[in-house]
């Protein structure tokens, strides 16, 4: 079975903690070490970042460790050797999430082959059209069982979002605001009637919230309207403060976060 589905399969009680780093930040060579020491301290579940010079999507702290991961010389091709290295050691799912024009410059039966061989579960491209996640990726990704997770926002309509839970598998990636990545303070009014909004669509997939979580009050809104909490930029930030001190770096998120 799949991990991700294993994880959630496992884990209905759980309140699951993903965090998302990008291959390459801060240092070319880190990227076994970050993964085998989150999850050894507990993390449930990984997401990678693939570095790309244009993310859309993402914040200033996620750019800016795109930026370094490019000038340190991360690619596609190296991330895929380093996860290959420690392919055995790992047991929660790798999830690596990354714009659609590196993979498709990759090629995405070749990136679907390589993650199979890197041990890598699913990915999440957050510039995939859904047309061309039916047609073109879902096949060949599913001849691999890999999975493709795809994201919701506030805005999302509700017929959409049957549509993604009807036609997905892993889990749905519940992004808090329709908005950049970064940390928030505190999930307003509107954010807390999205998330009952979405609970009441009784979803046959889990979900997973992300997008500014950085606190015990984001932490516990998230996990408490979903299978878990996605944190991304608040960790990023810590490890390139601690200069790639991935314990140091979650001994400084965990205090956070219990705050």
């Amino acid at each position: 079975m799949n991990k991700i589905n294993s994880l959630f399969n496992n884990s209905k009680d759980k309140k699951l903690l993903s965090l998302y780093f990008c291959a390459g930040c801060p240092t070319l060579d880190g990227t076994a070490d970050v993964i085998l020491t989150m999850q050894r301290r507990g993390i449930a579940m990984i997401e990678v970042g693939i570095p790309f010079s244009d993310p859309l999507a993402d914040g200033p702290v996620i750019q800016s460790a795109a930026t370094q991961a490019l000038k340190n010389g991360m690619t596609l091709t190296k991330l895929f050797a380093q996860l290959e290295t420690i392919k055995d050691q790992v047991d929660i799912p790798l999830v690596l999430m990354g714009y659609l024009n590196p993979i498709l410059h990759y090629g995405i039966e070749a990136f679907c082959q390589s993650c199979v061989k890197a041990g890598v579960s699913g990915a999440i491209i957050p510039d995939l059209p859904f047309d061309d996640y039916l047609n073109i990726v879902k096949p060949i990704a599913d001849k691999y069982d890999l999975r493709i997770i795809m994201l919701i926002t506030p805005e999302t309509s509700e017929e959409r979002i049957r549509f993604i839970d009807n036609n997905t598998d892993g889990f749905i990636y519940m992004v808090s605001s329709a908005s950049i990545t970064g940390t928030q303070k505190n999930f307003d009014d509107q954010k807390q009637e999205y998330f009952r909004r979405i609970n009441a669509m009784n979803l046959r997939n889990p979900r997973m919230i992300g997008f500014g979580i950085s606190n015990k009050q984001t932490l516990k809104a998230a996990q408490d309207n979903a299978a878990g909490a996605i944190i991304g930029s608040k960790f990023v930030a810590l490890l390139n403060e601690t200069k790639g001190d991935t314990d140091a770096a979650l001994d400084s998120l965990f205090d956070a976060l219990a705050k």
